[in-house]
């Protein structure tokens, strides 16, 4: 018999395995999971019919008719402005692919509870039954009058790019996924801390990306309106470069921003004396390609759970590596960017998250490391106390800066 856990709702089990069967061996994953990662919890007491008049009828009537009156007090006198909707189709659920609404759930629950732990801001997973592009953007415009902002997790490209961009447009609250620029602010953060160990600017940097995805799509782009000296990103096919004629609308305008050099062919090719690479794919990269990079090298091999490059071949060649794993040094984790992202857009009610707020978060993200950078410490960790309010300081002030802030 599998060892007694104890549910958090507090209803015992006795059958976590590795399928929820009672004959297969425990699994804490599952003890972990069971009744759910999160709770709704009242911050008001209702002890009494006093309590219970101000909380609910008569009193919230007269809130009600406050908010209706002057609606910009529904950010003052409800949860609206400290609660973001983490919203998903189910279609790209970490590396496991579309499996569906449901089956994502056990990871929205995560990204809620990592915006609580790390950013101290509220969060609700919303997963959607549709993968149709304009029924997902229907239906958030209608969820959007509950909701701060939202956080767009787990929809697969070029879909994400088209669903972002629309709600961007119909709505005046932070539209933000992070698939695309949480990665790229961690990345830039941490290329721009190698790029000074080693006495280089990003403008003195080639890079090549693994992977035309969301990941590599919005990188590739951030790097370059930061300033990196050039960047080649590939697919599955190679170089995505203006002489392919297979591409989709977005690697099309990929091809038209990026790869200066005019590089074509494989992904192999392409390294041979790049200063940077950047693997957001899941493929595997020889390590003969690694070993043609240029002197002093940096190797961010993200894919999880298995590095594009492991560390240990990379380190042979590389200046700094860096992966997706929380057991190597210098982890690229988004969750270094969105909850203080999205606490600073919040906190001084942000109508967009602008490119100017990604940059301002890259830079405090960099600065924390300060005196401390190394080879294996480009990047803090994500339990550095640090690191939530240097982000969430540094994007409030760039809102401001930028006319987006409310307040």
């Amino acid at each position: 018999m599998a060892a007694e856990i104890v549910n958090p709702r507090g209803a015992s089990d006795t059958d976590d395995g590795a399928q929820g069967v009672s004959d297969e061996p425990f699994d804490p994953a599952f003890a972990l999971h069971r009744g759910g990662k999160m709770a709704v919890r009242a911050t008001v007491p209702v002890r009494d019919k006093d309590d219970l008049s101000l909380a609910y009828t008569p009193g919230v009537a007269k809130v009600c008719s406050a908010i209706a009156e002057r609606p910009e007090l529904v950010h003052d006198y409800t949860w609206k402005s400290q609660v973001v909707a983490v919203v998903t189709d189910g279609t790209a659920v970490l590396g496991l692919g579309d499996i569906g609404p449901e089956a994502s759930l056990p990871v929205m629950e995560g990204k809620a509870i990592l915006f609580k732990q790390f950013g101290g801001v509220d969060a609700v997973p919303v997963a959607l039954a549709t993968t149709d592009a304009d029924e997902i953007v229907e239906t958030v415009v209608r969820l959007a009058p509950s909701f701060g902002g939202v956080n767009l997790e787990d929809i697969s490209a070029p879909r994400c790019f088209e669903i972002e961009r629309k709600l961007q447009e119909r709505l005046d609250i932070p539209v933000f996924h992070d698939d695309q620029h949480g990665t790229a602010v961690v990345t830039l953060a941490a290329l721009r801390n190698a790029a000074r160990l080693t006495g280089r600017g990003l403008g003195d940097l080639r890079a090549v990306i693994s992977g035309a995805g969301a990941a590599g799509v919005a990188i590739a782009k951030f790097l370059l309106g930061a300033g990196l000296g050039d960047v080649a990103v590939a697919d599955r096919k190679g170089v995505v470069s203006r002489d392919r004629d297979d591409l989709n609308p977005v690697k099309r305008e990929l091809a038209e921003l990026t790869n200066k050099a005019g590089l074509s062919g494989s992904l192999e090719s392409a390294l041979a004396g790049a200063d940077v690479f950047i693997g957001v794919s899941g493929g595997t990269v020889p390590e003969a390609a690694v070993a043609s990079m240029a002197p002093d090298s940096f190797v961010f091999a993200m894919a999880n759970p298995n590095p594009e490059v492991h560390p240990d071949v990379a380190h042979r060649y590389a200046a700094v590596v860096a992966t997706g794993r929380s057991d190597f040094p210098n982890q690229i984790n988004n969750v270094l960017a969105f909850p203080g992202i999205f606490a600073g857009a919040l906190q001084v009610r942000a109508s967009r998250i602008t490119e100017g707020m990604k940059i301002a978060a890259a830079d405090a993200l960099a600065d924390v490391v300060g005196d401390e950078l190394a080879a294996d410490y480009v990047i803090p960790s994500p339990f550095d106390e640090r690191v939530a309010p240097a982000v969430t300081a540094a994007v409030a002030a760039a809102a401001r800066a930028e006319g987006v802030a409310r307040r």
